[in-house]
């Protein structure tokens, strides 16, 4: 039984390289459930002043105000926890990753939930995953120096304990698959 949490980052609904790509990378995985986050369809928020102190409350001394601060990033690390897999389609716009995908890193990065510091450094809590990441750029390479999206993005899910990750262009898995 295996569970992936699809995520798609691309602002573009129609016609998206990247989506084509975690579809087809999808069929090919042919899991048992599936969660899907389109962070284009329900953009999320971006973390404020109230977000950044509440999730450093512990747990038990969160009011009812600060549990519904903390509920959508409750969701989203839920999703995560449940996934088996974490397949990601992200485009590289300006050099970068979408903000969607970025305020869902500021959303799912939480000390003591997906990570916490110990006297040797940082432990990501969320182990035993794997990410597939299709990367769409119309101009800059994947791994180019100027694609800072690819290794931020990377960085992030091994900084959560996901340290099973293929990186893909989205070009080369439609291309694949069209075979």
């Amino acid at each position: 039984m295996t569970t992936v949490l699809h995520i798609n980052a691309s602002g573009t609904r129609t016609g998206s390289i990247s989506r084509a790509a975690t579809a087809r990378l999808l069929q090919a995985l042919s899991p048992t459930q599936v969660i899907t986050r389109d962070l284009a369809e329900t953009p999320l928020p971006q973390v404020d002043e109230t977000w950044i102190a509440t999730r450093l409350i512990p747990e038990t001394d969160l009011t009812a105000q600060d549990q519904d601060v903390l509920a959508l990033s409750h969701a989203l690390i839920a999703e995560l926890k449940q996934a088996d897999i974490v397949l990601i389609g992200m485009p590289i716009y300006n050099f970068g990753m979408p903000a969607g995908l970025k305020a869902w890193i500021d959303l799912i990065a939480r000390p003591k939930v997906t990570f916490r510091y110990t006297e040797n450094g940082p432990l990501g809590l969320l182990t035993g995953k794997k990410a597939i990441v299709a990367v769409a750029s119309g101009g800059v390479p994947v791994g180019a120096p100027l694609d800072f999206a690819t290794p931020h993005l990377q960085q992030v899910l091994q900084f959560i304990g996901i340290d099973d990750i293929a990186v893909h262009t989205a070009k080369d898995v439609i291309e694949e698959f069209a075979a």
